[in-house]
């Protein structure tokens, strides 16, 4: 078997508001609740299971690859709900997105400060 990335675990505030914000913007499947969790599933079957601390959290990166016509849709949500949104990951290219590798990408965080991407190339790919 190769090794496959199976699920991740995002530590954040409120867990169903969470799961919401991202299965919401990414126009993924409805979060599901498994154990302590509540789970939001890529299409490459990966989850994203978001567990609830009191304690601090930590700024983590999580970067999703989508088609043009996903980015597309996607962008128009960060847009229509008035979400910043930078070219870069260190937040200095305010209101623009990136074109890398003949792609496109942007940034953007989630309610807990977790800096979410979206790109439609992966990195070092060409162009």
């Amino acid at each position: 078997m190769a090794v496959q990335l199976n699920h991740t675990i995002v530590a954040v505030t409120d867990k169903v508001a969470s799961a919401r914000f991202l299965a919401d913007l990414l126009g993924l499947p409805e979060p599901e609740p498994f154990g302590p969790f509540i789970c939001v599933q890529t299409s490459n079957d990966v989850t994203l299971d978001y567990l609830e601390t009191d304690g601090e959290i930590t700024s983590q990166h999580y970067a999703f690859l989508v088609s043009e016509a996903e980015f597309d849709e996607i962008f128009g949500r960060i847009k229509a709900q008035g979400l910043a949104h930078w070219a870069d990951p260190a937040h200095r290219e305010p209101g623009q997105i990136n074109t890398r590798d003949g792609g496109r990408g942007v940034y953007f965080d989630d309610p807990n400060g977790h800096i979410l991407e979206i790109l439609t190339r992966p990195y070092g790919s060409g162009q």
